[in-house]
This record gives C-alpha cells, structure tokens and sequence, in this order.
C-alpha cells in the first residue's frame, strides 16, 4: 500500500488523527481535513514528514457544506492526483441530551448534513475517479447496533443519520463492487475523548477492574485505526458491505440507553 493515497475527513484531533498517524506509518499519503482545527492540522502533517517522510496536505472544510466537499476533494487532486481511500470520519454529535422536539432546525440540519449527506457529497467527487482506476476504498464510521435502525432516545438526529448511513454504506458496497472499490462501516465503542488519541499500548497500565469493557481495558483511536487500515488494504477485497463493531465486547447502546 506504499504511496497509497488517503482522504481523511476531521483528520487533525480524536480518533482522525490516531487514523492519519497510523495510515502514515504504513507508508500512506494523506490529505487531511479540518473544519476548525487549523494549528492542530498542521502540527500533524509536519509531524508526519518527520517521522515518516510522507507528503501530507491539511484542507480546511465544513464536510456538511456541499461546496466545502467539492473543495477538498479538488484540493487534493491538485496536491496528489488521485485519490484511493476516503475515510468519512468527521461527523458533528451534540453531547447536550435532547428529545427531538427540542432539537432547533439548525441543530437537526448539522447532524444530518455532517453525517450523511457529506458522505454523498464526497462520495459522489471520488468514486468517479475511483472508477478509473478500477479501485477504491470507502470507509464510514457508525455507532454499535446501527445495522439494526436502533431507537436511540436523546439521540434522534445523530441515530437517525447513521442509521441511513449504514444503509447508504451497503448500497455504495454493493453498486461500485464491480469497479473494485468496496465501501464498509466502522462502528467504534464507548471510546471517551482522553483515549480518541492515545495508542494501545497507553492502556497496559490502566487497571482491568476498573474499565467497563468485557476486554479489561479502555478502547483507543489506535484500536479504530487498526481496523480502518485492515479494511483498506489491498488483500481485503472480500470485504464489502460490512458493518464492524469494535466496542470491547460491550453492549455500548444499552449502556447508553440505561443512562
């Protein structure tokens, strides 16, 4: 996967950054998109050139915003001429728990746009330059049980938003499989904000009893970027259409639903 190249959106902070430092590792290009995160971006990619000799780019955009998407996608053609894997990993949350009637039309229009229609809007610039090259690779992010359009009370935009994502995941798998691009869903446990940018190893220390996942230990951005970077590799082609869980062994919704 040498000299590979990677569109990584909200690349600069949380489980993005821990996906671009690793794809980095295993010899990937990368553009890296931020919405806000400018300083953070750019420390990265020099970080990067750095440890791995890589070219990396940093693309300021509202992935929600239709013209933001074209933007990127045309910013990283200039830089990179092509683009082989998309990773769809930005996407807006609002922590705040709030029925849907209380929800504002601006709050619902952000969750939806940020999480499913960019997905389309991407998708749209770069399967086509995908199928030229008769590879690709997609990868959206979702949330544990998504596959079965859960109820998620609190949640009602952003469940609502994955859930068509999932769908729309499957259907991209299933509609580009004859242009050698596949298009999967990984669906990341209750992975908190202080472990997002930690690796595997940060957590040999931390006590067992003391984590919730059946495994002993808290989930990391690493652990995402594993699977991310298994899913894009050129031997993973039998893989399409998935829908991965990677929680720990827990039950993340019903946790989330107890509380």
């Amino acid at each position: 996967m040498m000299g590979k190249i990677a569109l990584i959106t909200g690349g600069a902070t949380g489980i993005g950054k821990k996906t671009v430092y690793y794809l980095a590792s295993k010899g990937y290009q990368l553009a890296i998109n931020y919405r806000t995160s400018e300083s953070e971006a750019v420390s990265l990619a020099k970080q990067l050139s750095v440890h791995f000799g890589s070219k990396n780019i940093c693309i300021q955009g509202d992935m929600g915003n239709q013209n933001d998407c074209e933007r990127v996608v045309a910013q990283a053609l200039s830089a990179f001429s092509t683009i082989d894997v998309l990773v769809h990993n930005a996407g807006p949350y609002i922590h705040e728990r709030k029925k849907m009637t209380d929800y504002t039309f601006e709050e619902w229009a952000n969750l939806i746009n940020g999480n499913l229609n960019a997905v389309f809007y991407l998708s749209k610039y770069v399967i086509p330059i995908m199928r030229t090259q008769k590879w690709g690779r997609i990868i959206t992010l979702g949330f544990d049980r998504v596959e079965t359009a859960p109820g998620w009370i609190y949640r009602s935009a952003f469940a609502a938003a994955k859930t068509g994502l999932a769908s729309l995941t499957r259907t991209i798998a299933l509609e580009e499989v004859e242009n050698g691009i596949t298009a999967n869903m990984v669906c990341p446990g209750d992975i908190i904000d202080e472990w997002k940018d930690k690796s595997i190893m940060d957590t040999q220390s931390f006590l067992s009893s003391a984590s919730q996942a059946p495994v002993g230990r808290p989930g990391t951005g690493e652990d995402i970027a594993r699977v991310i970077a298994f899913l894009i590799d050129e031997n993973s082609s039998f893989i399409t259409g998935s829908i991965i869980p990677v929680t720990g062994g827990m039950d993340v919704l019903g946790k989330a639903l107890k509380m």
